[in-house]
């Protein structure tokens, strides 16, 4: 298979089969040939849980320290006054039946969806639609509640959901590529340590198995686990 020049360039002094620290997994992706945009930082984690049982799936938020660095575009079903609440917190969008409509036409030009509880009936139609994207709004994640306004704050402040796939593969967004190297760590090890307090009281065993660091158009950099303390004592 032909590979760009770039990154041919980048297996020159990137061993992918190595682990690395966290901060030399930063440092790498950091020195890649660069590209013309700025690119996001994620981390995907493989956990230990037996994906069988339903009570081991994870799913829980995080609030980045310095945020994700990306825009976020928030739609938010509401009705009454708190559609102006929404909107005076941030929110792009706010309402309900228009915005119904405008999925119905195939419009998802958004990263984030929050909903009033009584919105929740009328949202459910559109489950299949926004469910296999991770934007339909829970409990859980905060994203279903009455104080609409609070939620699209945290949202715009860095506050991201994560969940296991099938596979017991958690990926989440760290930051960007521009953030100061101790800015991302910090992000990292707050994504880990929020993953970490999820694990599930009937999983057995290791429960991090693996870790790896990438950018956008950049290389999978492997985690050392046992080199971050922040998450050593949490992991068997």
């Amino acid at each position: 298979m032909h590979r760009s020049k770039r990154f041919r360039e980048i297996d020159q002094y990137v061993d992918v089969s190595k682990l690395h620290t966290l901060d030399e997994a930063i440092e790498i992706l950091k020195k890649c040939p660069p590209v013309k945009f700025d690119q996001s930082v994620d981390i995907a984690l493989k956990t230990g849980i037996d994906v069988q049982k339903s009570e081991q799936q994870i799913r829980g938020t995080v609030s980045l320290p310095n945020g994700t660095g990306k825009r976020i575009i928030i739609v938010v079903f509401a009705k009454g006054d708190k559609i102006n609440e929404a909107l005076q917190a941030g929110a792009d969008f706010a309402g309900n039946e228009e915005l119904f409509e405008k999925i119905k036409s195939g419009w998802l030009d958004f990263d984030a969806v929050i909903a009033s509880p009584d919105m929740m009936r009328d949202l459910g139609k559109f489950a299949k639609i926004l469910g296999p994207r991770g934007l339909m709004p829970t409990p859980k994640a905060g994203t279903v509640t009455a104080d609409v306004a609070k939620a699209v704050a945290e949202v715009k402040a860095g506050k991201i959901e994560f969940k296991s796939d099938k596979h017991g593969v958690i990926n989440a967004i760290a930051g960007k590529l521009s953030f100061q190297a101790a800015k991302l760590k910090e992000n990292i090890i707050a994504v880990l340590s929020a993953i970490v307090k999820q694990k599930p009281a009937s999983a057995k065993g290791v429960f991090l198995h693996s870790c790896a660091l990438s950018s956008t158009m950049g290389p999978g950099i492997k985690i050392d686990l046992q080199t971050i303390s922040e998450i050593h004592g949490a992991k068997e």
